[in-house]
């Protein structure tokens, strides 16, 4: 085999094994989501974000909730930002 053919072996290899690192970490990411969201009886898209509708802001969002149940856009120095995380423990949040 020929260096010139080795390195695009190599290359296709290296971007073979990269795109299935990102897709892993991206369905790992998803179950995530989808179990916090789940155990906060929040509906979720086919990517395991819950759909909320952001008080903040007064609109749908797709987001991923933490641990604690706080969406990703969520910002502890804004009322609205928490109530909407109140809202989501008191399982009373809207959803679409």
């Amino acid at each position: 085999m020929g260096v010139s053919n080795r390195r695009r072996l190599e290359r296709l290899l290296r971007a073979k094994l990269n795109s299935v690192g990102r897709h892993y970490e991206e369905t790992k990411r998803a179950y995530a989501d989808a179990k916090v969201a789940s155990r906060l009886d929040v509906p979720t898209d086919e990517d395991g974000h819950a759909r909320i509708v952001c008080r903040r802001h007064a609109e749908k969002r797709a987001v991923s909730l933490d641990d604690a149940g706080r969406p990703a856009c969520y910002d502890p120095d804004h009322p609205d930002c928490r109530g909407c995380v109140e809202d989501i423990r008191e399982e009373r949040i809207e959803t679409w």
